[in-house]
């Protein structure tokens, strides 16, 4: 018998979720054969991946004609739509939320990114949203924005699983785990179930490359241009260095004695951009336990098809990512200005998403009166 490059992925503790959720895909049966079929043990969306299912529409005409009748405004109407797919896709999960103990079959859904940097808006929809879904294996996204890290630890403390999402620079992300400890201990405080609660860290990675390889060919040099499509892998591969270091501490294993768990670092944005690299290069070169890696459909099928998946591709090669990072600062790219602008963007990128959401929306409920 075969074992399929993503079977074997998974084999290695990476957990495969896929970036990507539509009606159409759940009701179709299509989603839970990716579980059967392609090892998918959950699922992440944001504002842009709505707005492509909802762009489509068809799966959403019956809903959106009873939301159009009852009056409701467009977000309004994409809040019970969303939250909708979300609490369908839950279930489909659930049985490997289960088998898991929590930490797979989970379903992210992201606060409306308007709210980036307003601590109490993020608290108080991430309680909404929760509440709607109603499923125990939902995740609320919320941005590792400055405002996003008092927001996460606010969140944790209720006792709600949160997926904390675009998330750069390594800087940042010790900021994230201290906001998630935190959150634990006050949850633990509050009387909340530590065990069942659950966090992950979305590192994006793509957008790194991007951006740095856009510097590095303006400088031009020989030794600014042979670090292309380096920095990114060498940032992710230190963000799982924080990981290892950061939950290191007398101060979690108290927590993790009353039954915390850690929150996992998620590998986000691994659709290669660049045609010139492997188009399985994120995934197939982020390989450790205990890692989560969500992808688009189209990057899971290049790994399914044609990956070679080694046991593990990071934890050896942190002296290796750690020189990059500096020799790309060497040559005059400064790796917090790629950083804070790619924060930016993100919010900037997800919020142009959540607006044309909304206009999809306007438009099929002014059509369906």
């Amino acid at each position: 018998m075969t074992t399929s490059p993503l079977a074997q992925l998974a084999a290695n503790g990476v957990s495969i979720w896929l970036d990507d959720l539509s009606r159409s895909r759940i009701r179709s049966g299509a989603l839970a054969d990716l579980i059967t079929n392609r090892s998918v043990s959950g699922v992440t969306t944001n504002p842009t991946i709505f707005a492509g299912a909802l762009a489509k529409g068809e799966a959403y005409a019956e809903q959106v004609a009873q939301l159009a009748a009852a009056g409701a405004t467009a977000a309004e109407a994409v809040f019970e739509i969303t939250t909708q797919d979300v609490a369908e896709a839950c279930d489909i999960f659930a049985d490997v939320y289960t088998a898991t103990k929590g930490f797979d079959g989970r379903v992210s859904i992201e606060v409306e990114p308007g709210l980036a940097h307003d601590t109490d808006g993020t608290v108080k929809q991430a309680k909404e949203l929760f509440a709607k879904v109603n499923r125990e294996n939902v995740m609320i996204k919320i941005p590792a924005t400055k405002a996003g890290l008092s927001a996460i630890t606010q969140v944790i403390a209720a006792g709600i699983s949160v997926n904390v999402t675009l998330i750069f620079s390594l800087q940042r992300y010790h900021e994230v785990i201290e906001a998630y400890i935190s959150g634990v201990e006050q949850a633990k405080a509050n009387g909340h179930d530590i065990s069942k609660i659950h966090s992950v860290a979305s590192f994006f990675v793509s957008r790194v490359d991007t951006e740095i390889d856009k510097r590095l060919t303006q400088v031009g040099t020989s030794d600014a241009l042979s670090l292309k499509s380096k920095a990114a892998l060498a940032n992710a591969r230190l963000a799982y260095q924080v990981y290892e270091q950061d939950f290191d501490n007398a101060r979690w294993s108290a927590l993790a004695a009353a039954g915390a768990n850690k929150q996992r670092p998620l590998m986000a944005s691994t659709g290669v951009k660049d045609p010139n690299l492997s188009d399985t290069l994120y995934v197939t070169e982020l390989v450790a336990p205990e890692l989560v890696n969500t992808m688009p459909e189209k990057t899971m099928e290049a790994v399914y098809d044609h990956g070679i998946v080694p046991a593990n591709s990071i934890t050896s090669k942190y002296e290796e990512a750690t020189a990059v990072l500096y020799a790309v600062s060497a040559v005059g790219v400064s790796y917090d200005d790629v950083t804070e602008l790619l924060e930016t963007e993100g919010v900037d990128k997800f919020i142009v998403s959540w607006n044309e959401l909304l206009e999809t929306v306007t438009n099929a409920l002014e059509g369906a009166k």
